[in-house]
């Protein structure tokens, strides 16, 4: 009887040692997961090269994750990233700035970025380059016209496509230029998928929405995606947008006629 309680007794300790060993594990491993889903942030501040005064509303957008922030008043900014992402440095009348992520950034915060001041000379400024004359009548007869006809395809989901102007071959162009298999822009989107797909993810972004609807230069566009600026001008013209288009849109209007086009596009191979 004695040899049976210690028997019991022994099977009750292991029990409650293998019932501790498995709450232990628990509580391991949902502190592994958790500290693998935790976001890390790095923390900095945007200089001017030349004064040393700190930089407000200085943009930055991490190319990787097409995530974006903004500098304060003191040039003080945080965005989400991790170690070789690559941060993009942007603002108006300064020279553009890339910088790959290290950990030191990440585990010391507040590192400091420099731009420098763009020398611009100046020109030349024509007020009035439509020589308007104040009459309704005369004036509306001198301002250029938009040449680019618009052309709609049953069973797309786009508003139209830009034939480039009003004669007859424009829509054949248009027809040519998205039904031939080994064109441009199947040789470039065919290579770009990984690239193409970040285009979502800037569409659902308010942040860089508003960014692009202020910019003309098209420098984010060419940095997410790793094209040449005139890679994206000729995509525009393979998807049958008038170089009037390319030219005076800013760079949100270039960003959905670009998405647009490579949903068409991958409809098209289905």
């Amino acid at each position: 009887m004695t040899a049976n309680l210690l028997i019991l007794k022994n099977i009750r300790i292991f029990q409650k040692m293998i019932l501790r060993f498995l709450l232990m594990f628990c509580l391991l491993l949902s502190g592994w997961v958790a500290g693998q889903e935790q976001e890390e942030y790095l923390s900095g501040v945007v200089e001017n090269e030349t004064t040393g005064f700190p930089m407000e509303s200085v943009n930055i957008l991490n190319l990787n994750k097409v995530i974006g922030a903004t500098t304060d008043k003191k040039g003080n900014f945080e965005i989400q990233a991790e170690v070789n992402d690559t941060l993009f440095f942007s603002y108006l009348g300064y020279k553009s700035l890339k910088v790959a992520v290290t950990t030191d950034m990440l585990k010391f915060g507040n590192s400091k970025f420099k731009i420098t001041q763009l020398a611009f000379a100046l020109e030349e400024i024509i007020l009035r380059p439509y020589q308007l004359t104040g009459y309704l009548d005369i004036d509306a007869k001198n301002v250029p016209i938009n040449p680019a006809g618009r052309y709609k395809i049953p069973g797309l989901p786009s508003a139209g496509y830009e034939g480039g102007n009003r004669n007859p071959n424009a829509i054949s162009k248009t027809f040519a230029a998205l039904f031939n298999p080994a064109d441009f822009l199947h040789n470039l989107f065919g290579k770009k998928g990984v690239q193409m797909k970040k285009l979502k993810k800037m569409r659902e972004n308010d942040g860089l929405k508003n960014l692009l609807a202020s910019k003309f230069d098209r420098e984010i566009l060419v940095q997410v995606l790793k094209l040449e600026r005139l890679d994206l001008d000729e995509i525009l013209r393979n998807c049958s947008y008038s170089d009037a288009f390319i030219k005076e849109s800013n760079d949100l209007q270039i960003l959905e006629a670009i998405s647009g086009c490579y949903e068409e596009y991958r409809i098209l191979q289905m």
